[in-house]
């Protein structure tokens, strides 16, 4: 498989895993679901774990791309982009086909903390919070990492609550949250 097509199965199985789950899917239904041979993907992933790293590593790079982008559309403030993560993050829940963090997911199915899956998983967010906590400190808060840690909390509880709850609107909620954070923060 030339390159290029391994790329295309590793994006058509993150759309497999996405929306199905990682244990939910097995090699059967990438099969169908990618139109790749076995044959193909044993070429390049020995097992469905090196397969299923390969898309944890594509989504990162895609959500994170587009996510900061997306923040530093929103807000020129270190301040006010802490803020409008979660305007961000609101757009994300609207989108077709919306079905939570595949990386929250990753973990929940591979709990071991040992495991490559879920060090994978837990890298994606160790990223997010070392954003958070650039953004807080040059916003002047007083204790950045603190608040950085407060807004990957409500960050990832407002995902969780998108995909679970339809009976209220948790970036806006999160939002909310957020500013009388940064507010405390930014007054100690």
């Amino acid at each position: 498989m030339r390159p290029n097509k391994r790329d295309e199965l590793v994006r058509k199985a993150l759309q497999v895993f996405y929306q199905d789950g990682f244990h939910a899917t097995g090699m059967d239904k990438l099969v169908v679901e990618t139109g790749v041979s076995k044959t193909s993907m044993y070429k390049h992933f020995r097992t469905k774990e090196e397969l299923i790293l390969a898309a944890l590593r594509l989504r990162d790079e895609n959500f994170r791309n587009w996510f900061l982008r997306r923040i530093e559309e929103l807000a020129d403030t270190p301040a006010d982009q802490l803020i409008a993560s979660f305007d961000a993050l609101g757009e994300w829940f609207e989108e077709d086909g919306f079905r939570g963090c595949m990386f929250i997911k990753a973990g929940a199915e591979f709990q071991d903390k040992t495991h490559p899956i879920h060090v994978q998983a837990a890298e994606h967010k160790r990223l997010l919070l070392e954003y958070f906590t650039d953004l807080a400190r040059r916003a002047g808060a007083s204790a950045p990492e603190a608040l950085a840690c407060q807004i990957l909390l409500l960050k990832e509880g407002a995902i969780v609550t998108a995909v679970l709850l339809k009976s209220c609107d948790p970036a806006r909620e999160a939002k909310a949250a957020a500013k009388v954070l940064l507010e405390a923060a930014l007054l100690s």
